[in-house]
């Protein structure tokens, strides 16, 4: 029997890998040189503040536009701060969210409660910043805030952090309502990335006598412990740059008076949303463009650390080995 010789195939022409390549190396280079362009029209920007307040301008508490003082502490504290609460509340929350679906989820419930998570990111955050404010903050004073200041009036250190009036506007309230808006990013990112986990690997365990937490933090973070960091960085990106929703329940006060979480506060995305539109040329303006420059800074020093992070885990694994 006589065997058929498969088709040739039909070279693409040599000019077709050239042009590929072309465009490959040009989408790469065209977003290492827009990252640079827009560090180097904040630097030129924000020249004239840098010159006139220099690195004093980072730990200055002064924010008055009549008299042209200007200080970014209170936007940078109240910027970390917020990010800080809605990690600390809303990483532990998806880390449940995407085990309870990959682990524990009855195959009914999985596919509705992953649509469920994924819309929650699709809201826009101007409409968590008017729930946060009309229905939120009401919620939080009555049933959080009131009760803490109960409980921990006189405490040394706890007190000092729940003073102030309960008016369910602040750093807490802004931090919540971030952790809120974060939750859906991270969870779907460490749902998917669960995913990913070779079913072998998880069976065995199971088959030895493994419970869910063991498999779960001997089998499934290990293996994708580089998706759930990339997974936090998202939602610390998110809450960081996040602009209406925080502008709407901070507060928008520009001084720091004390350290309490329930003080009405600032950040530096707000402090840009309010004042950027009527900000003059001059230092005003420059001072602004500094924010946003400590801010990209902020954010740069956070992806270094992650990177930090899973270079040392790296290196933990191969001395384990």
């Amino acid at each position: 029997m006589q065997h058929q010789q498969p088709p040739e195939r039909r070279r693409v022409a040599p000019w077709a890998d050239k042009v590929f390549s072309l465009l490959a190396h040009g989408a790469a280079w065209f977003t290492l040189a827009l990252l640079v362009g827009i560090i180097i029209s904040l630097i030129v920007g924000a020249a004239p503040a840098i010159r006139h307040f220099g690195l004093g301008f980072l730990w200055s508490t002064d924010w008055d536009p009549v008299q042209e003082k200007f200080g970014g502490l209170v936007m940078i504290y109240g910027t970390v701060v917020t990010s800080v609460i809605a990690l600390l509340i809303a990483v532990p929350v998806s880390f449940g969210i995407a085990l309870f679906l990959t682990e524990m989820s009855p195959g009914w419930l999985k596919r509705p409660l992953g649509i469920a998570v994924e819309l929650l990111a699709a809201v826009p955050s101007i409409v968590y910043g008017m729930w946060g404010l009309l229905v939120f903050s009401p919620i939080l004073s009555t049933w959080i805030q009131q009760p803490l200041q109960s409980v921990f009036k006189g405490v040394p250190v706890l007190g000092a952090l729940v003073s102030g009036p309960p008016v369910g506007i602040g750093l807490l309230s802004a931090g919540i309502i971030l952790a809120i808006m974060v939750i859906p990013f991270i969870a779907a990112v460490m749902r998917d990335v669960f995913e990913v986990t070779p079913p072998m690997l998880k069976e065995s365990a199971y088959g030895l006598g493994a419970t869910t937490w063991e498999v779960v933090s001997r089998v499934v973070l290990p293996y994708t412990k580089t998706g759930v960091v990339g997974g936090i960085m998202l939602g610390l990106g998110r809450a960081l740059g996040e602009t209406m929703a925080v502008t709407f329940v901070i507060g928008n006060f520009n001084q720091l008076d004390s350290l309490s979480l329930f003080e009405a506060a600032n950040s530096i995305t707000s402090a840009l949303a309010n004042e950027f539109a009527e900000a003059g040329e001059g230092l005003h303006q420059a001072s602004l463009i500094y924010l946003g420059l400590v801010l990209f800074f902020i954010t740069f020093v956070v992806l270094a650390l992650s990177k930090l992070l899973l270079s040392q885990l790296r290196k933990g694994e191969g001395s384990r080995t």
